[in-house]
């Protein structure tokens, strides 16, 4: 127990954490995710390509099991998962990925419709020609080797990499700390370019990127802009636009889109359904019909078009909300030195130029060496074919080999490396034929050792060699630019209203904050009280409108929502609607407190929006529309304890505001100046201790006040004197002592007018023409019993025309009949 004790040690959790993290970071950076900026491989794909090397799965031999190249790999050389050696094994197959794949696999290797490809134990693979490009040589010590992961066997920390991999086929990989996304480019202009960057050490960025154009991504594509491109290649990091390649096609009289290449690692199926989804939503009108005609030929989407729509315009916003077009972020990280680092085109083109100088240097001195040794030992040859007797006799009279070369080396001077090759040579080669093949090899490889030793000290010659190399890889592997790139970026604007289906619809809302939009058909063969509602809920907004119309719902925080009619849920009458909250976020107490319908923002109108502290701000129509609406926008300035109470967009010369206590102040609208939204506005009426509990734009006659106690009345807006603004206003309510009551609501109405009066959760309903016209100092008619909640008038639709006019009946008529029978009666007597 005290050994063990002795044992323990104690260390900070945050030092423990920091440390384990570190390394941790340090071997997943360099050795999983971040490929390497010579080879542009990552260390899992290094030793796919070099166990199969080494175990001769070559592109001249046969298919052979992935399941066992798998289990190689991961035996000798890459401890971590046959699934994760699998999918990268798979990914170096998918020409969709990869502009020079390295993996030639039969069987399923997955589609570019994101299919899975088939497990390892039905696929066959071997590797590419082009993949024995990365490999040549390696067995010529041009590479630093390391041992693997149990030390019993050695693997490349690089492969010899005869052209630039890392530009041609790019990599994408997460680690920590760290991100790489390097797209692809076609071989023939890196190959190009690193011949420029040879022979002109301190050329300009501007010169390469007229021989590199951009990306070439193997699905082809259109890339936008060219200042993003120029920062990607300058610094390493920059984006651009990533666009399909569509064309327009009549066929039998009909419209069609079709798309013959999409964006680089953008799923086909996906974007299929995307683009059908738009269809079957009615996102836009127009579309008809989504079809995926691709086969082996090549890929090929089609979008059928209606006759009559605009095709552009269909196109535009395809490109704006699917993956028709996509943004690509160039982040180009790799690993110098056994760090990461980020790089600009210049740097890769100049690590790989360096890496290839030693490749080329190594390889050279390997080469030398061993034509070095074959010259002396073609010498020795010659040298014994001249004395040939003699060598015979000495030979035979040795006792054994090692005798024999010993004899040899005394007799005649022959090192031991040839005496050695004269005892092992055979007997068929000792003919005057021979004799004439060994001095042509001397002569080559006096040339061979000339021109080896011209590379390793004239830097000039080692780079001729690294550039014909280059340029024999371009000759075999080259191929046309498929993506297509375009200097200026196209930026996509869309007039969605005329995206919109035009489809006529009631738009309805509610008190506490439901919406939804009927069609006209539906609301037609309903009956209006039919429509869903919460217990105490009551219709507040019943609008006509067409789904290319907007719906504005003003909050009493000072905040407007703004509502496209195509993007408020399409619900049937009889069911309920969505709440606000549940499409754009509201903060916490935040309600509507009023709704209007916008038919065309340019039209001459003011919204006229009115506080609980006496504060107005009148604003043009045309302020409110916006492009972004995912959220509240602000309206009005308001102070902390204040609150919008309601808004009004009719068109009117006077402004009437109400308080509690039975104040209204009638002014001229000339005396509020028009500003923009967000400001805080003006003061209409001067308060004491009470607050504005009702602001309109009066365009009827008449006034309808209810009280909290139950009492109402009509009042002709005529009798309310008018003032100048900020005045204490007019007192409209007579008050009782013994029957104290407050001002609940003032409604603007006419006598067809329904209202409908909350107490508690029941809603009532009165006629408004059943509401006598009072003078202001009357207390009200007693309607009610009940204190009221809330008072609002009913919406209708119905346009007909009641067969009988209501005749309104004043108090002022009473008393003249009153007074006419007086007079009867008299008269009478």
């Amino acid at each position: 127990m005290k050994n063990i004790i002795e044992k323990i040690y104690e260390y900070s959790l945050e030092d423990m954490m920091g440390k384990s993290f570190g390394r941790y970071a340090k071997s997943i950076i360099q050795d999983r995710a971040i490929p390497d900026v010579r080879d542009g491989l990552k260390p899992v794909q290094r030793r796919i390509l070099y166990s199969m090397y080494k175990d001769k799965y070559t592109y001249d031999k046969p298919y052979r099991k992935s399941a066992r190249a798998v289990g190689d790999i991961m035996g000798k050389y890459h401890p971590h998962g046959d699934s994760s050696i699998y999918d990268a094994m798979v990914r170096m197959s998918q020409y969709w990925k990869m502009n020079t794949p390295f993996i030639d696999m039969q069987g399923n290797n997955g589609s570019i419709d994101g299919d899975s490809a088939a497990a390892m134990r039905y696929t066959e693979a071997r590797l590419s020609k082009i993949s024995e490009e990365l490999l040549k040589d390696i067995e010529k010590n041009t590479v630093i080797m390391a041992l693997n992961y149990d030390d019993s066997l050695e693997e490349p920390t690089v492969l010899p990499a005869r052209f630039p991999n890392l530009l041609v086929n790019g990599s994408t990989g997460i680690s920590a700390g760290y991100a790489t996304n390097i797209p692809p480019h076609n071989l023939g202009e890196v190959i190009d370019a690193t011949i420029h960057r040879i022979d002109q050490p301190n050329c300009r960025l501007d010169t390469i990127m007229n021989i590199v154009k951009g990306p070439d991504f193997p699905t082809g594509g259109i890339v936008e802009g060219k200042s993003g491109l120029e920062e990607a290649y300058k610094t390493g990091r920059g984006k651009v636009i990533l666009k399909s390649k569509v064309l327009f096609e009549k066929n039998k009289g009909k419209n069609l889109l079709i798309i013959t290449e999409i964006p680089y690692e953008v799923n086909k199926s996906i974007l299929v359904k995307q683009i059908d989804e738009i269809r079957v939503d009615k996102k836009i009108d127009g579309i008809i019909e989504v079809r995926d005609e691709s086969d082996r030929d090549g890929l090929r989407i089609v979008v059928e078009l209606k006759k009559e729509s605009n095709d552009e315009l269909i196109l535009h916003y395809l490109y704006k909300n699917t993956q028709l077009q996509v943004s690509y972020n160039f982040n180009v990280i790799a690993i110098v030195n056994r760090r990461p680092k980020q790089l600009g085109i210049l740097d890769i083109l100049d690590a790989y130029i360096n890496h290839q100088k030693e490749t080329v240097t190594l390889r050279s001195k390997f080469d030398l060496e061993h034509a070095k040794e074959r010259f002396h030992i073609v010498e020795g040859f010659l040298k014994a074919m001249s004395i040939l007797d003699e060598v015979i006799r000495v030979i035979r009279k040795s006792t054994n080999k090692i005798d024999a070369q010993e004899n040899l080396s005394k007799e005649f001077g022959f090192s031991p490396i040839q005496a050695e090759a004269i005892v092992m040579l055979q007997l068929y080669r000792l003919t005057n034929t021979d004799v004439v093949a060994l001095e042509e090899e001397l002569k080559n490889l006096t040339i061979i050792i000339n021109g080896l030793i011209g590379i390793l000290t004239d830097e000039t010659k080692l780079f001729e060699v690294i550039k014909n190399e280059l340029r024999r890889i371009k000759r075999e592997y080259g191929k046309d630019r498929k993506t297509e790139v375009i200097e200026e970026y196209s930026e996509i604007k869309i007039d969605s209203t005329l995206m919109i289906p035009k489809d006529d619809v009631v738009v309805v809302v509610s008190n506490d904050g439901y919406v939804k939009r009927v069609s006209t058909k539906s609301y037609g063969a309903s009956k209006e009280e039919e429509t869903a509602l919460k217990e105490g809920d009551f219709v507040t907004g019943l609008f006509e409108m067409n789904t290319q119309n907007t719906l504005l719902l003003f909050t009493n925080k000072g905040n407007y929502l703004y509502l496209p009619v195509h993007e408020i849920p399409d619900i049937r009458w009889k069911d309920l609607g969505k709440h606000i909250s549940n499409i754009i976020q509201l903060k916490e107490g935040e309600i509507i407190v009023g709704s209007m319908p916008v038919y065309d923002f340019n039209k001459d109108l003011l919204v006229t929006t009115f506080t609980k502290m006496g504060m107005i701000k009148r604003t043009k129509l045309s302020e409110y529309e916006v492009q972004r609406y995912s959220k509240p926008i602000s309206n009005m300035k308001i102070k902390t304890n204040d609150e919008v109470i309601g808004i009004s967009y009719n068109v009117g010369n006077e402004i009437l505001v109400t308080t509690d206590l039975g104040y209204s102040l009638r002014f001229n609208a000339d005396e509020v100046s028009i500003t923009g939204i967000r400001t805080s506005g003006v003061k209409t009426i001067n308060l004491k201790n009470d607050k504005v509990i009702s602001g309109i734009v009066p365009s009827f006659e008449y006034i309808t006040i209810l009280m909290d106690k139950g009492n109402c009345k009509r009042v002709k807006i005529d009798e309310i004197e008018k003032m100048s603004r900020s005045r204490r206003g007019t007192l409209i309510l007579k008050h009782v002592k013994s029957k104290p009551q407050k001002v609940l609501k003032v409604l603007e109405t006419s006598s067809k007018d329904m209202i409908g009066i909350k107490i508690n959760n029941e809603i009532k309903l009165i006629k408004n023409s059943e509401i006598p016209i009072m003078d202001l100092q009357s207390i009200g008619s007693t309607i009610l019993k009940n204190n009221i909640n809330n008072a609002f008038v009913i919406c209708n639709l119905n346009k007909e025309e009641k067969k009988e006019e209501i005749k309104e009946v004043s108090l002022k008529e009473i008393d003249d009949k009153i007074l006419t029978i007086d007079t009867f009666l008299k008269e009478l007597e």
